[in-house]
């Protein structure tokens, strides 16, 4: 059910090792706290640098308001009427949010990591409000972290990778403070969506991850990373469009906003589903020290349990609203093959299960499945050959909006239970079935408290939780032809 209108009914103080936080009380016996620093403001001699802990404060601290977002630009044209922005000045913007119930003790916590192609988004978007996590018995987490240039840039004199440590430093962080808020560190769930998921992935990979969670769910987004030559390209990019060296010392006497416009003005065009510049986990350092995918499918992070899915349409993100769906011809759909070494055997795999598909419902089927489908089935196989639970899910309810479908993002306002409240109209139209909302949002609820989302855990029979509406099944191995015509 929806939570709903917020309604103050006091002031919820604690204490954390930084100082005093004086939160609000909601209705319905919900606390909330935010705009917590987990880390001192990366501006300065902090900045391109790993996070440094908050040198903390003297009083009690107002924890009653949104704190600032990472510098960014909104998403252009027709996307930004979709996904919103939320841009709050200020230095102290590696911050977290928090909802608890009010007599929280020894809970459950989810930790949420935010997409946004790893270049937008922040914790202080309506649509991540936490209040229903709090409602059903979660401590629950949004944090921050530095964005595009800032946080992943490939530079001579800096660490790279900067924006995956800031949430490192938010789960540690977790680790020493949620007890504080009602929360247990040993019962630690993370959940991130597009790029927030690939950054989760990465961690879950890390041989420390256990250290800072138990469970992971990855939705719509595998990890993913490239040798630094390559993830630097767009750090290169920025670097020829600002007339300036690529190191450390040139970009820090960019201003954010002029760093935030040769961002934008160099990764016009691309998308995730069709390429282009656009920034990525880098390989080589203590955080990514090889592919993510692979050393999860050579058998890292299985100790950590593991709820995983995609959108049945997630290209549709990308295809619909930009009219790219109806402007693939022939040369496009040729070099997209070319690219991505699809055969004959797999086209016609595509084509016999979609008579009548044009070239660019064909090429946003194939992208979906090459990009996170594929990859999931390849890792949920990898962990059954160990012996590790690993749990499937698929989204198929189609939106009304703009013919949207099961796009990508489409999730996000049923596992957030956020339908009632107004935040994800945009995607979702006026009249979002809130059964469905019910069902996937307590089945992430069951899975961080439990380990168990409420079907059966991936086995030879590849066992797929769809959720629709009006009914949400089991569907045993979805789509094995185009699966199988990939060898």
């Amino acid at each position: 059910m929806s939570v709903p209108p917020e309604a103050e009914r006091g002031r919820a103080t604690v204490t954390i090792s930084a100082g005093s936080l004086r939160g609000v009380a909601l209705a319905d016996g919900v606390h909330r706290w935010l705009g917590i620093p987990y880390a001192a403001a990366p501006v300065g001699q902090s900045r391109f640098e790993r996070p440094v802990a908050h040198p903390g404060w003297v009083g009690v601290r107002d924890a009653g308001t949104m704190g600032p977002t990472a510098p960014q630009a909104p998403y252009r044209a027709a996307l930004g009427e979709l996904l919103p922005t939320v841009v709050i000045e200020g230095d102290e913007y590696l911050n977290l949010n928090i909802w608890a119930p009010a007599d929280a003790s020894g809970l459950p916590v989810m930790v949420w990591v935010h997409g946004g192609s790893l270049a937008h988004g922040a914790n202080a978007l309506p649509g991540y409000d936490g209040a229903a996590f709090a409602r059903d018995g979660v401590v629950y987490v949004a944090v921050n972290y530095r964005l595009a240039s800032e946080g992943f840039s490939v530079l001579d004199g800096a660490p790279g990778n900067v924006g995956l440590a800031d949430v490192v430093a938010a789960l540690r962080w977790v680790q020493a403070e949620i007890a504080a808020f009602g929360g247990d560190p040993a019962r630690v769930t993370v959940f991130g969506e597009s790029a927030g998921s690939i950054l989760l992935g990465a961690l879950v990979a890390h041989p420390d991850a256990e250290a800072l969670f138990a469970r992971a769910i990855l939705q719509s987004g595998m990890p993913d990373a490239l040798p630094p030559a390559k993830a630097g390209r767009i750090t290169a990019l920025v670097a020829e469009r600002l007339g300036r060296a690529g190191s450390r010392a040139a970009f820090a006497e960019v201003p954010p906003d002029e760093l935030v416009a040769a961002e934008q003005a160099v990764t016009a065009g691309g998308t995730p589903m069709t390429g282009g510049a656009g920034f990525a986990l880098a390989i080589g350092d203590d955080l990514v020290p090889a592919h993510p995918q692979a050393a999860l499918l050579a058998g890292a992070g299985c100790g950590i349990g593991l709820l995983l899915g995609s959108n049945t349409e997630e290209y549709r993100l990308w295809f619909v609203p930009t009219g790219l769906l109806d402007r693939v011809g022939p040369v496009l759909f040729a070099g997209a093959r070319l690219k991505f070494r699809i055969g004959r055997r797999i086209l016609a795999a595509y084509r016999a299960a979609r008579p009548g598909a044009g070239r660019g419902e064909l090429l946003g089927a194939l992208a979906t499945d090459l990009l996170v489908r594929l990859p999931i089935n390849r890792l949920a196989d990898a962990r059954l050959d160990r012996g590790v639970a690993t749990h499937v899910y698929e989204f198929a309810w189609r939106s009304p909006v703009r013919d949207l479908g099961a796009a990508h993002a489409m999730e996000l306002p049923f596992v957030f239970d956020g339908l009632g409240s107004g935040a994800w109209t945009s995607l979702t139209g006026d009249a979002p079935p809130q059964s469905l909302a019910d069902e996937m949002h307590a089945a992430w609820v069951r899975f961080a408290k439990t380990g168990d989302p409420g079907w059966e855990p991936w086995d030879a029979r590849r066992p797929v939780r769809v959720f629709d509406a009006p009914t949400t099944t089991t569907v045993l191995a979805p789509r094995e032809a185009e699966r199988a015509a990939w060898g």
